[in-house]
């Protein structure tokens, strides 16, 4: 469904992606992770076609977005939503215009279908819109305005693939907990791909049944977990040493 073949990506003629290549199967779960400045969140904006890589194709569907325009682009994203980091809301609107942003904007959908739509998924993401849907983001907890984020992406064109950005930094354990929830609970009943960039060990180990280490902008590590835990690559075995205990301790939860 997504591949990426030798792509080279630098900003400025500084390198950030080195020669990546992997692909993405439907209904696949899959983490991509390494330090920081590696490389994985530009990863997330080729996909979606925001940047163009200086060498290599990034296809989706077998089509190269490439060589694209902008409004071929659109197609594309149609296909494809994006949970930035910290969720990203508009500010001045309210939860449920924020949730049915897109149905607000590109279709011609009456307010009240919007609004049902708009409850429906609030619920989905676990949220009561009897108590939020008139309610600004700066009103919100961290954890319910990455929720509600979800929702917006779900909601924007019932996309077949969802790319995460570092969906619970700076969250507590109680709201990451739900969230992580959340991302897999969408993965299931949504039957989508899902794509989450983090440097979250324990986090990754939840979400995923596919692990890719990306270091220094080259890709050093592509399998499942059992492979991860005996890598011994240099630049994986130093990225993971911190996490060693939990590696080895935490089983990855059960896709049902």
């Amino acid at each position: 469904m997504i591949q990426l073949e030798n792509v080279t990506f630098a900003y400025d003629e500084r390198p950030i992606l080195k020669n990546v290549s992997f692909s993405i199967d439907e209904t696949e779960s899959v983490v991509i992770m390494g330090p920081s400045g590696s490389g994985k969140s530009t990863i997330l904006r080729l996909i979606m076609g925001l940047e163009c890589p200086q060498e290599g194709k990034i296809l989706v569907d077998d089509a190269n977005i490439c060589v694209m325009n902008e409004r071929q682009k659109q197609e594309v994203r149609k296909r494809i939503a994006m949970v930035f980091q910290e969720g990203a809301l508009f500010d001045s609107l309210t939860v449920g215009e924020n949730v049915g942003f897109y149905q607000i904007e590109h279709t011609r959908m009456s307010r009240s279908e919007i609004e049902q739509n708009v409850r429906q998924m609030l619920g989905f993401v676990g949220l009561r819109a009897d108590e939020i849907i008139d309610v600004l983001p700066d009103q919100l907890s961290g954890g319910m305005r990455r929720r509600v984020a979800i929702g917006r992406a779900l909601l924007s064109t019932n996309p077949r693939v969802m790319l995460y950005d570092e969906p619970t930094t700076g969250l507590d354990p109680e709201a990451t907990e739900m969230v992580l929830e959340l991302i897999n609970k969408a993965t299931v009943e949504r039957n989508i791909s899902t794509v989450v960039v983090t440097h979250q060990i324990p986090d990754a180990i939840a979400l995923a049944n596919r692990f890719i280490v990306i270091h220094g902008g080259e890709m050093v590590f592509d399998g499942d977990l059992d492979a991860l835990r005996v890598c011994d690559e240099p630049r994986v075995r130093d990225f993971l040493q911190p996490f060693r205990e939990s590696i080895g301790k935490v089983n990855q939860r059960q896709f049902v």
